[in-house]
């Protein structure tokens, strides 16, 4: 894309929802906090004190018990399921099986997203209110954004998210500075983009947004807001592509985790009825 050229904006429609507020195995009865896609497109949701795995059309295939209650949720490129809890992480083999549980006393508080990159994992410390860098052996690395002018990541909402793209680039929501940030793995501030503007949809509004954001494969930033909710696209360079969806949501719902497929298809968790929205990307016109 050339300088100045503008990215056709591409319509999202609702597809289906995934889950739901309730006591069917399918269901969740109290909290829905994390979701993710792997490869093969099979989604992953933590909430309550488990992990649900359901496929592409919302059919649930398997759940297991966690110890403590999933903040978060990650696949690895071997399979294996990561859960974000109360100062540790869950190592799950695919069938469920705990493999491995990670604790870091003083460092991890609340695990609200996980990412892997170039050899490391990365959890995002909601506590120190930064992005903790580790190998994967687990030893402590560095911190992403514990520099921050303001002692960390302003998170009014409670929750640090991020997603790490192609080129090992940390791309991290500032909600309480209504910004997205990007940083090198060793904690250098790369880049940021965003603004507060309560009208233009190019903005962000309110106290606090973007809460929560993922990558698709052509480097898309996905973010979603609060109050109310929606969720939206920009391009490599911060200027907004789309809004996907601002009106089916419940007006309550925030931190809402967002994941994307290989086909584009964007997974939304809403936090109030407890239930995944799946969003369809319309066929590009041919050009």
């Amino acid at each position: 894309m050339t300088t100045g050229e503008r990215e056709a904006a591409v319509e999202f429609k609702p597809a289906r929802r995934i889950a739901g507020k309730g006591h069917a195995p399918d269901q969740f009865e109290r909290t829905l906090r994390g979701v993710a896609v792997d490869a093969s497109g099979h989604v992953y949701a933590v909430g309550d004190s488990a992990v649900k795995i359901f496929d592409a059309g919302g059919k649930l295939l398997r759940q297991w018990a966690t110890r403590l209650p999933g903040e978060s949720v990650a696949v690895d490129a071997e399979g294996r399921v990561w859960v974000g809890q109360q100062g540790q992480v869950e190592i799950h083999e695919a069938g469920g099986e705990l493999i491995d549980t990670w604790r870091d006393a003083g460092r991890l508080a609340l695990v609200t997203a996980i990412g892997f990159g170039r050899g490391f994992v990365f959890l995002a410390d909601a506590g120190g209110r930064c992005i903790r860098r580790y190998d994967r052996k687990g030893a402590f690395l560095n911190n992403i954004g514990d520099q921050h002018r303001m002692g960390g990541f302003h998170i009014p909402n409670g929750v640090v998210d991020f997603a790490i793209d192609a080129a090992g680039v940390v791309h991290v929501p500032n909600p309480g500075l209504h910004r997205v940030e990007r940083y090198a793995a060793d904690g250098t501030l790369l880049g940021r983009f965003g603004r507060f503007d309560g009208r233009d949809p190019a903005g962000f509004p309110g106290c606090c947004n973007p809460t929560n954001l993922t990558l698709d494969g052509e480097g898309h930033v996905i973010v979603s807001e609060k109050a109310g909710p929606r969720v939206k696209i920009y391009d490599r360079d911060g200027q907004l592509v789309t809004v996907v969806a601002a009106d089916v949501f419940d007006p309550g719902a925030k931190n809402m985790d967002i994941a994307v497929d290989s086909r584009g298809r964007i997974y939304v968790a809403d936090t109030v009825r407890l239930e995944i929205c799946v969003f369809e990307p319309s066929a590009r016109e041919a050009a």
